[in-house]
């Protein structure tokens, strides 16, 4: 089974500060195993579906190349989309209030290259390509003060 696990986090476990907006903005490390035969690239989509807005991306990735099974800390495996921050690169976790899942979704595709340029076209790519996803998740809370 395609599977993603992480050095930097447990799946549901709370991600260190270094990986959020209030830290240095690393990415965790990621690794991904048992991939799917017949995948020619991996993408990856880190979202935050708890954001009041709606979902909330923080990070996509497209045309990882096949050979490339993990994502060492604070690097970038292939080409960066602009997030919903309006960047490319990773931006981590800064919650408005309370307690917000981050998925981190590896994409096993049939294709080599993703042509797409913004968060609509990635996500609709990504699925019209898919083989098979890994996902897990890191939470983190708040820091903005009560009053």
């Amino acid at each position: 089974m395609f599977t993603v696990t992480s050095k930097s986090f447990t799946n549901e476990g709370p991600l260190a500060e270094k990986y959020s907006n209030y830290g240095e903005d690393y990415n965790p490390e990621l690794t991904w195993t048992d991939v799917p035969e017949g995948t020619k690239s991996f993408c990856i989509i880190n979202d935050d579906p708890d954001a009041p807005c709606g979902n909330w991306v923080h990070w996509l990735v497209k045309n990882i190349p096949v050979n490339v099974t993990s994502v060492p800390e604070n690097s970038v495996p292939g080409d960066e989309v602009v997030t919903s921050w309006g960047v490319k690169g990773y931006k981590g976790p800064r919650p408005p209030s309370g307690t917000h899942r981050y998925f981190f979704k590896i994409y096993a595709l049939k294709c080599e290259k993703m042509k797409a340029e913004n968060i609509d076209d990635f996500y609709k790519e990504a699925e019209e390509n898919k083989i098979a996803v890994a996902q897990i998740f890191g939470t983190f809370t708040s820091k903005r003060k009560k009053y």
